[in-house]
């Protein structure tokens, strides 16, 4: 999920130069109601996001005691294997062999399953950033919204950050999201 906000901070960074650079001289023509907000702790402190990881980590850890199950058989083999004759021993193997092949096939599918989820939930969670970061600009009239990290200085009246952390989670409280 770290990676995915790290895209998604860039990409605000990038349009946050663009607007500035372009909308400089508007500015100065008239006033401009703007807000800051701080990315990083809306996505960590939205239930929704907290509800995916807590979710996730049940995920792992019942996909680790399938894995764990795997290993042990693995090991039970192998004990059976040194106790075995060597016509034996050769049968074993090719029991490990194919334990070992269905660990690695697991690892991977559990890999590329669990990443896709999480994928999926971090576009989610921004969406509903996105939704929820709209819906506010536009209701309480503001021309701008920057994400904080892309500014080397704001003055703290600006950040709406609290406002829009409170309006998402009241949101997925309600079940709207």
């Amino acid at each position: 999920m770290k990676k995915e906000m790290g895209k998604f901070v860039l990409t605000l960074s990038l349009i946050t130069v663009l607007l500035t650079t372009f909308s400089g001289l508007s500015f100065a023509a008239a006033e401009k109601k703007m807000g800051t907000v701080d990315i990083g702790k809306v996505f960590d402190e939205y239930e929704k996001t907290k509800k995916y990881d807590q979710d996730f980590q049940t995920q792992g850890r019942g996909k680790q005691e399938e894995r764990d199950a795997i290993v042990h058989e693995i090991r039970r083999l192998r004990d059976e294997q040194s106790l075995v004759s060597d016509n034996a021993k050769q049968e074993k193997q090719k029991a490990i062999d194919e334990k070992m092949k269905s660990l690695e096939n697991f690892d991977n599918e559990i890999r590329k399953t669990l990443g896709e989820k999480r994928n999926q939930a971090v576009k989610e969670v921004f969406q509903d950033i996105e939704n929820v970061m709209t819906q506010y600009g536009e209701r309480k009239g503001y021309d701008l919204i920057l994400n904080d990290r892309a500014l080397l200085y704001k003055n703290k009246q600006y950040d709406v950050t609290a406002d829009i952390l409170k309006e998402l989670n009241d949101n997925y409280k309600k079940g709207k999201r």
